[in-house]
């Protein structure tokens, strides 16, 4: 029979995003809401303790001066199953980690307990976009595209206009949709790619070279200015670079200030668990919200009279038992 902490951690299996911090290593992120998770399964009170029968030899009551024994069963708590000689009832905690982010990064991360690791595989198979905010400034260039690095230029940026900055964007997403089109593998002349096309689904095939699929200015306070970014298979040091190629169009320098993820497939900022919220009630309540959001979408897909046929969707229950090599798990009890 399962134990109350198990069926605890059974109601943890699941998706779940948290929001990272600036400069804090995705690793340690991963680590203390382990931490807390497991402090939050082992805290709830163990069950009552097994008894056992045990015959016990006492002095005959008859006869006080009588050296004979007698036999008699009693019902003692078996000590073994105590707690405090078994240690905690979990030791460790499966959780794993989606599409990471930088320490210089921040946003939403993806993370999985328990079963719902299998699920960060097809997180990675399905061509989701990420959003992401970035966030500018003209006129300096450093070593590693971000503000906090080594400054080895400076330049004017008072001739760059808003007007500008949206024609270079413009500029750059005009060509990264050609190299959507010939990473997709498709010919562009068939009616699968106009049907693709028509439901948001083309995409590249497999692995491919960072892709912006949207990109607008949201922000222009020369010199600073925040982008809007819709990407695939990115980095946030790729998206630092795009900044700096930014300023080099506008005849200029920039650095990038931020880079703030607010979007990893079906997980928002607005569902994101801040510090103060990585806690096993927390954890617990967004991954029941998770499940009834995704029963909610498939019958919003589902057709009338047949069940869904969604071939990208992120189910926990019917994910491949492959082990996706950059999701960063830890051994499971």
């Amino acid at each position: 029979m399962a134990t109350r902490s198990i069926r605890m951690f059974y109601k943890l299996e699941g998706l779940f995003c948290v929001y990272k911090p600036p400069g804090v290593h995705w690793k340690l992120v991963r680590d203390q809401i382990e931490t807390r998770l497991l402090q939050g399964v082992n805290s709830i009170p163990p069950q009552p303790l097994p008894h056992a029968v045990k015959f016990l030899a006492e002095p005959c009551r008859a006869n006080a001066e009588s050296t004979a024994l007698t036999l008699s069963a009693v019902s003692v708590p078996v000590l073994a199953e105590h707690p405090l000689v078994s240690g905690p009832e979990f030791r460790q905690i499966k959780v794993g980690v989606g599409h990471r982010l930088d320490a210089f990064s921040s946003g939403v991360l993806v993370l999985g307990v328990g079963n719902g690791n299998k699920a960060l595989n097809n997180l990675y198979r399905t061509r989701v976009t990420r959003d992401y905010t970035v966030e500018g400034e003209f006129g300096i260039a450093t070593d590693d595209f971000s503000h906090t690095g080594r400054i080895v230029e400076r330049s004017t940026y008072d001739h760059i206009t808003q007007d500008k900055l949206e024609r270079v964007l413009a500029m750059l997403q005009g060509a990264n949709q050609k190299a959507l089109l010939m990473y997709s593998n498709i010919d562009m002349q068939s009616q699968e790619a106009y049907e693709l096309a028509a439901q948001g689904l083309l995409g590249p095939d497999g692995k491919s070279a960072p892709i912006l699929t949207g990109l607008r200015c949201i922000r222009f306070q020369p010199p600073h200015f925040t982008l809007e970014v819709q990407c695939l298979n990115e980095s946030q040091k790729y998206l630092r670079k795009v900044v700096h190629e930014i300023g080099l169009e506008l005849r200029s320098t920039a650095a990038c200030r931020a880079v703030r993820r607010t979007r990893d497939g079906p997980f928002a900022l607005r569902e994101a668990l801040t510090r103060q919220h990585w806690t096993a009630a927390d954890v617990r309540l967004a991954i029941q919200q998770y499940h009834v959001s995704k029963r909610q979408a498939k019958r919003c897909r589902a057709p009338s009279g047949g069940p869904s046929a969604e071939p990208n969707q992120i189910d926990a229950n019917s994910a491949s038992q492959q082990t996706e090599p950059d999701a960063e798990t830890r051994v499971a009890p």
